[in-house]
């Protein structure tokens, strides 16, 4: 059955078929086709634009539908060519020539528009509530870590003290602003395309509000061309999905790299490690390579549908189903990496040790050293000099500043005394840096506290 059947005999090339048909990808959007067909049919009736009894049928019978695809007693025709030609062909069927009256005052160009929405509204629910485990994973294991001492870096080059549960809340701030982002796309994603027709809209007394209300949709679209010839929405939820990604592909990079002998600053569970075919003694974290080389798939999702979209004359044009395969991919990838990366996280193992010996070989408590000095007089430009002096000649004796006797401390300045130890100890120099948003443990808990208090918002 073709639902165009009319201009042309229908016998189409097999070719033609097998490039123009989307059953094979947009069957996944069944639930909101027959949701929304569900909505647009009680509009129809409540409207009179199609006698109320037949409007009864076709609810009744598209919800049967519905049931019988979700139970498995129907299976979906990959030979039809969409899956709304494969609704209204099975309910025609079941029901009769009622059924041939759903799509009155309907094109498939709003129908479409109408279903791409729905589906990525409940694809953006899912995506908020797995980030949302992850953050809060990310909390959790933040909790366990508040004076876990390690190395903060820039340039890949041991920085500053700071401490795991500081880092982890990193990541965590990260994921926060793309929870944000996603449910900003969603009130842009629940405009109400159907009513607009081919492009033109239509002639019949149509209640769009109340087709809005029913699939709990904010508004309206104001503008039928509008309606059915954008997907701006498709592409913010690309480019959040693709900030997203960026984020799990650099805490994956980071995990990657802890995972090597170089740091060994954590051990992934098993259930989360690969071994190597060869060498018997390989650990791999395959899960974070994958993460971060799936993020590509992403970018790449976002760019088909911009080059896609980025010419297209108004209205409709068949581009535009072009569109579902790389929204599909994306949400896909980025459920999948959601999702493993929270149970990842909750049992892994990491090594307060090692990490606490990476940061007393790095000199990250040089600015620790320069500040002592301040406090006591000395112009800050002046102390920095100083404490690279310092740096430098413990360097080249193979010691650190904690190991530095008072008294080679002293030939450099006579400002110092015994108290610098207390001044440049790792834990006493992210104590100290407790401003809000800083790392030391009273800080990072508050930074918790108002995380986990923004995920129940």
């Amino acid at each position: 059955m073709k639902l165009w059947a009319g201009r042309t005999g229908g016998d189409v090339d097999e070719r033609l078929s097998a490039i123009n048909n989307s059953i094979g990808f947009d069957s996944r959007m069944a639930k909101q086709d027959i949701t929304g067909s569900i909505a647009h049919a009680r509009m129809l009736g409540r409207q009179g634009i199609v006698e109320p009894e037949d409007a009864a049928k076709i609810v009744e019978g598209l919800q049967g539908i519905l049931a019988d695809i979700d139970s498995g007693a129907l299976q979906i025709d990959m030979t039809c060519e969409d899956i709304h030609t494969f609704v209204e062909a099975t309910l025609t069927e079941r029901i009769g020539d009622a059924g041939k009256r759903l799509h009155t005052a309907r094109s498939r160009n709003d129908q479409v528009a109408l279903d791409i929405r729905m589906y990525l509204a409940d694809a953006i629910d899912r995506l908020v509530d797995l980030a949302k485990d992850l953050t809060g994973a990310f909390c959790d294991v933040a909790a366990q870590h508040l004076e876990t001492v390690m190395p903060g870096y820039t340039h890949l080059q041991r920085a500053q003290p700071i401490t795991l549960a500081h880092w982890l809340m990193a990541y965590a701030q990260m994921l926060l602003r793309d929870i944000e982002r996603l449910a900003d796309c969603k009130k842009r994603t629940l405009v109400l395309p159907l009513g607009s027709g081919a492009l033109a809209g239509t002639t019949y007394p149509l209640d769009r509000e109340y087709v809005a209300r029913q699939l709990g949709f904010n508004g309206i679209s104001l503008n039928s061309l509008d309606g059915v010839s954008d997907r701006d929405f498709a592409l913010e939820l690309l480019a959040d999905l693709s900030i997203l990604m960026t984020h799990l592909s650099r805490y994956s990079e980071e995990i990657c790299l802890w995972c090597s002998w170089e740091f060994k600053f954590v051990t992934l569970a098993d259930q989360f490690s690969t071994g190597s075919s060869i060498m018997p003694q390989k650990k791999n974290p395959d899960i974070t390579e994958l993460v971060r080389g799936k993020t590509g798939r992403v970018y790449g999702d976002l760019m088909t549908l911009l080059t896609a979209m980025k010419a297209l004359p108004l209205a409709y044009n068949k581009d535009m189903q072009e569109d579902k395969e790389a929204l599909f991919d994306a949400i896909d990838t980025a459920e999948l990496s959601l999702e493993v990366l929270a149970p990842m996280l909750r049992t892994a193992t990491f090594h307060p040790a090692n990490m606490k010996k990476a940061a007393q070989k790095g000199f990250i408590n040089a600015t620790d050293c320069a500040d002592y000095m301040v406090k006591k007089g000395i112009p800050f430009r002046d102390a920095y000099k100083v404490t690279g002096q310092l740096v430098k000649y413990c360097i080249d004796r193979g010691l650190t500043l904690d190991e530095l006797p008072i008294a080679e401390y002293r030939r450099f300045s006579l400002v110092f005394d015994e108290d610098v130890y207390q001044a440049i100890d790792l834990l006493t120099c992210v104590s100290q840096r407790r401003l809000p948003g800083g790392p030391a443990p009273d800080a990072v808990k508050a930074t918790i506290q108002a995380t986990r208090e923004a995920l129940q918002a």
